[in-house]
């Protein structure tokens, strides 16, 4: 029998062992439970690319589409719906081009500019700081705004802190309540660059380094500043910035990590919606990659920072595929599938059990690029699989992570194998709310939690699934993937024992 243990770092010690086959045991332990989940693990991100502004979250107000100001309704009470708490903004990419003075004024006089990453489609910044930080304001979102750094200069990035963030009176306030906002806005978060390695002005984390202390040091109204961090295993980016922000105790409260699943390669992503069991096993396991990758950045983080007192910002991640037919290569539209969801809900687990360390994520993107969780078509709106998966998890929302050990099978393929079972869990308001991810596409698992010392009486629960791996919502069609009632029996003993159906997401709440 397997001696309890204090459990660190991740909270959830997956052990896969030499169990029967099809049996799952989740063991939680409330009295170690003392790390709170973040709500802005939840975040999600929107730039300036493809149809994710404009005809998704921005129609002007001239639109025959149901709107508020300019920002469609469906959408936005969508977005309140799913409880989203964060949106990262204007990029990505388009935030290393952006001059957000382009983006203030009335709107007939802003100049635009042509979207180079993208498309190559012209921007009419009519979507703008003020734009943006309303609708966070109508969704009840944090915003987490990005600064040009790859073709900007501080003074430009400075400039833009302080006319949102200031009261002083100064040329940008006054400038400010010249163009209709006289309160300043509360923003946060702020992010020093973006993907400096790459897009960002191929930088070596050297250079970076002493780059963003100087973009740092003139950031005086950003409360929490995150510098642009490694791309998948790049451990010696980490390694560098991590040394040399040393002594600098208020230079730097987040560090950034991007990660998407590619299924194949860069080359040729493989398809959203037409993939056979070796792709769907190939997509799950690349995902699990994301907590190999969480650890070893923070062990790195933690050598230099023991406190923890940096948050590490994964503000990039999510599945990447190939656009969908017919559509613009550089507006990265894909569907999204049952797969997604479990893509989805594995992340967010690994998110949830590393909540000492990671403290945003953001998945890329919110509506119509990449995994998104909304898609639109003129009027239409279709909530994708991710969609229930980001609602579903809400519970865990600044609910207190509870340590657990998982022992489960393996889900084999060929020579591969993964975890047949992933998890996550949380505690809020007497409520221990439990996420479970089975991997195994063909094979139902039997799963026993046991909660020691628990005296609980009541079991609900909720599921994400569908007949086909590939299902997924279309346009004017009936939805085939949604969040249902799932039928748990009443715990007993500190025990409850539950059918996990195959490739499904499940929430179980106890009371």
């Amino acid at each position: 029998m397997m001696k309890k243990m204090k459990l660190t770092l991740a909270g959830l010690l997956v052990l896969v062992t030499g169990i029967i086959y099809g049996q799952t045991t989740i063991t939680l332990y409330p009295d170690q439970a003392e790390t709170k989940i973040s709500k802005e693990i939840y975040g999600h991100f929107a730039e300036h690319l493809g149809r994710c502004i404009y005809g998704g979250i921005f129609v002007g107000e001239d639109s025959d589409i149901p709107n508020t100001r300019g920002f469609r309704d469906d959408v936005t009470g969508a977005l309140i719906d799913m409880k989203i708490p964060l949106l990262r903004w204007p990029g990505g990419c388009f935030a290393d081009t952006y001059n957000w003075k382009d983006g203030i004024g009335p709107r007939q006089e802003r100049p635009s500019m042509v979207n180079v990453h993208w498309g190559g489609v012209t921007e009419d910044n009519s979507f703008g700081t003020h734009e943006f930080l309303d609708f966070c304001e109508l969704i009840n979102a944090e915003p987490y705004i990005n600064v040009n750094v790859g073709s900007g200069t501080v003074r430009e990035a400075s400039e833009w802190i302080e006319y949102v963030t200031s009261s002083n009176i100064s040329p940008m306030t006054d400038l400010r309540k010249k163009n209709g906002r006289e309160e300043p806005w509360d923003v946060k978060y702020w992010g020093i660059g973006n993907e400096n390695w790459g897009c960002g002005g191929e930088m070596t984390p050297e250079y970076y380094s002493d780059v963003y202390r100087n973009y740092a040091s003139y950031a005086r109204g950003a409360r929490y500043k995150i510098a642009c961090g490694a791309s998948d295993s790049d451990y010696n980016w980490t390694d560098v910035l991590m040394k040399k922000m040393q002594g600098k105790r208020n230079i730097m409260q987040g560090l950034s990590l991007h990660y998407y699943t590619i299924t194949h390669n860069w080359q040729k992503k493989g398809s959203a919606t037409d993939f056979d069991e070796n792709e769907w096993f190939t997509t799950l396991n690349k995902t699990l990659f994301m907590d190999e990758l969480i650890q070893k950045h923070s062990t790195i983080m933690d050598k230099y920072d023991p406190e923890k007192r940096i948050g590490l910002i994964v503000d990039e991640w999510g599945n990447w595929f190939d656009v969908e037919p017919g559509t613009n290569p550089g507006f990265l539209y894909q569907q999204n599938t049952l797969r997604d969801a479990l893509v989805a809900g594995i992340n967010l687990n690994i998110f949830n059990n590393h909540a000492d360390r990671v403290k945003m994520s953001n998945i890329a993107q919110t509506i119509n690029v990449l995994q998104s969780v909304i898609l639109t078509k003129d009027d239409e709106m279709v909530l994708t699989p991710t969609y229930y998966v980001f609602k579903m998890y809400s519970v865990h929302q600044e609910a207190t992570m509870l340590p657990a050990t998982v022992k489960t099978g393996e889900y084999k393929m060929d020579r591969r194998s993964v975890p047949t079972v992933n998890a996550s869990a949380s505690t809020k308001d007497g409520v221990v709310s439990v996420t479970i991810c089975n991997l195994n596409p063909n094979e139902s698992e039997s799963v026993e939690i046991t909660i020691p010392g628990s005296d609980f009486s009541e079991a609900s629960g909720q599921i994400i699934s569908a007949q086909k791996m590939n299902a997924y919502n279309d346009f004017g069609k009936e939805e085939l993937v949604s969040m249902k009632e799932f039928a748990v029996a009443k715990p007993k003993n500190g025990k409850l024992t539950l059918e996990l159906p195959s490739k499904s997401v499940v929430l179980v709440q106890l009371k």
